[in-house]
């Protein structure tokens, strides 16, 4: 855990550090004037930080799961377990029409599985040595079959260019928001609310609030591709196969709700409220199961 949280502020103070240097380089004025905001150059800033970030967190997301995840990438395979694996994968790359991705498993007593990389060619597809121990091959083949569906859906860059989006706005009017409460405050206070910091703190606490409500959004379209990967895995190996391979999940986690007993850490929210099911990526595999039992 806290090889992950490190990583996480470095890659991020990384990333803040590269995106001024694109600023300085693009000769972007700072936005904040004596005169008020310039909205072109905050349009630019927010948009160099909101797609950048994005972005650069795409291009790095093999080599942060790599480090984050300790995922061991098979070169050669050791055992008949990867050799499997390994085969089903190129099978399966094959049949969606994608370059043959990454393979590589970490080690996790959950059953789990996930896909990233920067585009359908170039992706990581990396299973949990709990999956492979609890579930037989024809589960784990589905389970597959779902996350190369995310690699040939091209849902990473789909939900980076989504959370681009999504940041510029949060940036740019969280900025125009503190600015309007600042400037109301100076009114009531000599000091000078800009120049005395009221304004980029007020400025971070809008960027929180309106991130909370724009990571709605996110998560309800992480829930869509979710659905979206499960009809794509039923189609390339089929139904019956998908909604066994979700079925033994619900097992492996001694389910008696409709999902995984989790909680949002941020907010001490379960997941099993309506609240906290805004902020989940995944539906509850109940809702998943039922999804695939009603295709046509």
């Amino acid at each position: 855990m806290l090889k992950r949280v490190a990583l996480f502020i470095i890659t991020n103070l990384a990333v803040i550090f590269i995106l001024s240097i694109v600023l300085q380089l693009l000769g972007v004025q700072p936005y904040l004037t004596q005169k008020g905001i310039n909205y072109q150059a905050l349009l630019i800033f927010a948009s160099v930080f909101g797609f950048g970030g994005a972005f650069i967190s795409l291009l790095m997301s093999k080599w942060m799961a790599k480090m984050a995840m300790g995922v061991q990438i098979i070169k050669q395979p050791r055992n008949a377990d990867e050799s499997w694996l390994i085969n089903t994968v190129q099978k399966l790359a094959k049949q969606v029409g994608v370059g043959m991705p990454e393979v590589g498993i970490y080690q996790s007593p959950d059953p789990n599985a996930f896909a990233t990389g920067a585009s359908r060619n170039n992706a990581l597809v990396a299973v949990s040595s709990g999956l492979l121990q609890n579930m037989t091959q024809d589960e784990v083949e589905a389970v597959l079959g779902h996350e190369m569906s995310h690699v040939a859906n091209g849902d990473m860059v789909t939900l980076t260019l989504l959370q681009g989006i999504l940041n510029t706005f949060v940036i740019f009017f969280a900025r125009i928001a503190a600015y309007i409460v600042s400037q109301a405050v100076s009114r009531n206070d000599d000091s000078g609310a800009v120049g005395g910091g009221v304004y980029f703190l007020v400025a971070i606490v809008f960027q929180i609030v309106f991130g909370i409500l724009a990571s709605m959004i996110v998560m309800w379209f992480s829930r869509f591709r979710e659905f979206r990967a499960d009809k794509g895995s039923a189609k390339l190996l089929g139904r019956d196969k998908m909604i066994k391979a979700l079925q033994r999940l619900e097992q492996c986690y001694d389910m008696t709700t409709d999902e995984k007993p989790t909680s949002i850490a941020a907010f001490q929210i379960s997941a099993h409220s309506k609240f906290g099911r805004l902020f989940a990526s995944h539906p509850p595999l109940k809702a998943r199961i039922e999804a695939l039992q009603k295709m046509g």
